[in-house]
């Protein structure tokens, strides 16, 4: 590959976010090869899922533009592990077959919810899901201010395996999958569209209210999944362990790639963001790093990445 090819493909916001998960992949090996023993594979992506689940929750509310953020997220996702460790677990309603949809139409009517007063009350996106945020995190404190031990269930095959098959792939693989099945309908083609530009979009007959209200509604339903990956991790109930995923949340779309403005972008490159996170607080963690410096590699490298991806896109709009 010459250098000019290689500069070309560096500038595409995919292309360097799996480089930089590719990086950071292989400092992993180098410090702990242990990091992919077969023994180590299953409860290091049980580990990762929520991350990357956060970071997927996180992203259509970006593709759907308009300065469009959720960051009733993590909450969101603390609020389904309360439910199903306080609520369902050791009731009728307790199996996956009944609590699984439980909390995914709990999740998608809260994000429905915020996507309501993003668009029929004109609410700025920040403040909507900035209330949002404030209310399910005092629900969560209220329905259990001291954290809350779970008995063994199947939510702890989901942090490591379910058969032969790591737990993780399927949490992480559902939100996956149902993007994957909505590329192959109308809905994200109308998203992107509506998040690129929405005064053109109306003008081609879409209904960007309901486009929007639908982003921030899945947004919803994937972080309810993100809640049962983060029950099998913890096996307990926490108000407080969601807030490890706050900040997450955010700087994995925007190392993914994603346009921070909308319009491009996806789930899967949200994913890779999201690895890049955990695999950089893996690597500094192995090499003993303090916590303060921990916090500034975030910060160096999320600045890295919204600036090359913002000169990406850029580029992108001149060539087009």
């Amino acid at each position: 590959m010459t250098a000019s090819a290689l500069r070309r493909l560096l500038r595409r916001p995919a292309a360097f976010s799996a480089l930089l998960a590719a990086a950071l992949f292989l400092a992993n090996l180098i410090v702990q090869p242990s990091f992919i023993s077969p023994g180590e594979v299953a409860p290091t992506l049980g580990t990762l899922a929520p991350f990357a689940i956060a970071g997927m929750a996180s992203t259509p509310a970006f593709l759907a533009g308009g300065g469009g953020i959720d960051l009733s997220v993590a909450p969101l996702m603390g609020f389904t592990n309360i439910l199903l460790v306080t609520q369902l677990l050791g009731t009728p309603f307790g199996s996956p077959a009944l609590a699984v949809p439980i909390l995914l139409g709990i999740g998608a009517a809260v994000g429905a919810v915020n996507g309501l007063m993003v668009t029929r009350m004109r609410m700025p996106p920040v403040i909507a899901t900035l209330g949002t945020y404030f209310v399910l995190s005092g629900i969560d404190l209220h329905m259990v201010p001291n954290p809350v031990s779970t008995n063994p269930n199947w939510t702890n095959q989901l942090a490591s395996s379910v058969g032969p098959v790591p737990g993780a792939l399927i949490t992480v693989g559902l939100p996956l999958a149902l993007w994957w099945w909505l590329r192959r309908t109308p809905f994200v083609e109308s998203l992107l569209a509506v998040g690129d530009h929405d005064a053109t979009a109306f003008s081609a007959g879409m209904n960007v209210d309901s486009v929007r209200i639908a982003a921030y509604a899945l947004g919803g339903l994937v972080a309810s999944v993100g809640g049962i990956a983060l029950t099998g991790l913890v096996q307990s109930a926490d108000s407080q362990v969601f807030s490890d995923y706050v900040l997450v949340a955010l700087a994995a779309v925007a190392l993914g790639g994603t346009n921070m403005a909308g319009g491009r972008g996806g789930l899967l490159m949200s994913v890779v963001g999201a690895t890049s996170i955990f695999l950089l607080e893996n690597l500094l963690t192995d090499l003993h790093a303090s916590a303060y410096f921990i916090q500034v590699a975030y910060g160096g490298v999320l600045f890295i990445a919204v600036i090359a991806g913002s000169r990406a896109f850029k580029a992108e709009s001149v060539a087009a």
